[in-house]
């Protein structure tokens, strides 16, 4: 949840201390994003990617991390890198198929 109450992020069942610490931080990032501090969403999402690559939630923080980072420029060529490395890291993650209309 947010400061304004506002559940931005749900963990369902269990998850290993590492994998639910990555969720939480994905989660706080989320937060970030919904109230436009593309900064420091960016920031954060690139950590998670970083910090916890090899878990299930590094190529959804990859994504959104470029998503941060174009939101925040305007620059559109972040999103066809974020494509390029999705399809290098993570080939087949669901988060790699998303980012697939950003690819050139």
């Amino acid at each position: 949840m947010d400061s304004g109450g506002v559940e931005r992020s749900r963990i369902e069942g269990y998850l290993p201390k590492k994998w639910f610490r990555a969720r939480l931080e994905l989660g706080l990032a989320r937060v970030a994003f919904m109230h436009k501090q593309w900064a420091s969403a960016e920031r954060i999402y690139a950590d998670v990617a970083e910090d916890y690559a090899n878990t299930t939630v590094a190529p959804e923080a990859i994504y959104w991390r470029g998503v941060s980072h174009y939101k925040s420029t305007n620059d559109h060529t972040v999103l066809g890198e974020v494509a390029k490395e999705l399809g290098e890291k993570y080939p087949g993650n669901e988060w790699t198929l998303k980012s697939l209309p950003w690819a050139h």
